[in-house]
């Protein structure tokens, strides 16, 4: 009986180490119970492959594809923006963002607005046109805050080929560059086909692009292409000796509201101060008591 257990533990010893044996040249190695150091399961963003995981053999989509960062679903609409689609006034829009972004009280919470938004134009010449034709005004504010970043990523992402002015003349075909091969002429912005183009020409050009020059979708974000156009405008606006900025748009009241027309959604007041309604009517009792001593 003694050397029967001895003879039992011994093969549980064996099989203990051998179970836990390290790899070594072309011997794999082995592991006790692998699937507590190996989930079976995919982690988002992360993509270590392991030989005892079925998940790729098992599925028609592979399990790298799956763990790689991907775009939202369609449809998905981001952060702060689920009341934007449904307002076509240019107005009412810079009003909504306003509120959002905490900028009609001191005692809002600004919310971070950026993302995925949804884009219902395809990269077609027939798309093209409609959006053009659909899309007006600017969901976003002039404001002075908007124009420099619009400047700074306008001369980052477009200023080489469409010039520092708006003029088509980057440094890509400028005389100044002796190696300018550019195969076709960059857009002039001061042209009056583009000064009277509507912002959705503008929008789709950088979504998709346009002939040699490729889209910027994944470079510039939603409020950023807006910023982009704003400086356009104001690119313009400036070839024509008008104003485009944050306290006036004599250019087009359609490509751009100002920051100072914005009317706020919200107003917030004090608990001292009586509700709009009440103030109201004491103003009127006072009035007909001034009266009434004369």
């Amino acid at each position: 009986m003694r050397y029967i257990k001895i003879y039992f533990l011994a093969l549980a010893a064996s099989a203990l180490f051998s179970a836990c044996s390290p790899a070594k040249d072309n011997n794999t190695g082995s592991e006790y119970m692998p699937d507590m150091g190996h989930s079976v399961a995919y982690e988002s963003n992360v993509y270590g492959y392991y030989h005892y995981n079925t998940w790729d053999s098992a599925s028609v989509i592979k399990r790298k594809a799956l763990s790689n960062p991907g775009l939202p679903v369609n449809g998905t609409i981001a952060r702060g923006y689920a009341g934007i689609s449904y307002l076509q006034d240019p107005a009412a829009q810079a009003d909504l963002m306003m509120h959002l972004r905490g900028g009609t009280s001191i005692n809002e919470i600004a919310v971070p607005i950026n993302g995925h938004v949804p884009y219902y134009y395809k990269d077609t010449e027939e798309e093209r046109t409609r959006a053009s034709a659909q899309i007006i005004g600017n969901p976003f504010p002039i404001t002075a805050k908007g124009l420099t970043q619009g400047k700074e990523l306008y001369d980052i992402y477009c200023g080489i080929c469409h010039g520092t002015a708006g003029n088509g003349q980057g440094y890509l075909v400028s005389e100044e560059n002796p190696k300018a091969i550019y195969p076709a002429a960059p857009a002039n912005f001061l042209l009056d086909t583009f000064l009277n183009s509507s912002n959705g020409r503008f929008y789709h050009g950088i979504m998709y692009g346009k002939n040699v020059m490729g889209g910027y979708a994944d470079k510039l974000s939603y409020e950023e292409r807006w910023q982009v156009i704003h400086y356009i405008r104001s690119l313009q606006a400036k070839e024509k000796k008008l104003v485009y900025d944050e306290n006036v748009n004599t250019f087009n009241a359609a490509y751009g509201v100002p920051a100072s027309k914005v009317r706020p959604v919200a107003q917030t007041m004090s608990d001292n101060q009586p509700a709009p309604d009440a103030a109201q009517q004491q103003e009127q009792q006072q009035t007909t008591d001034g009266g009434s001593h004369h």
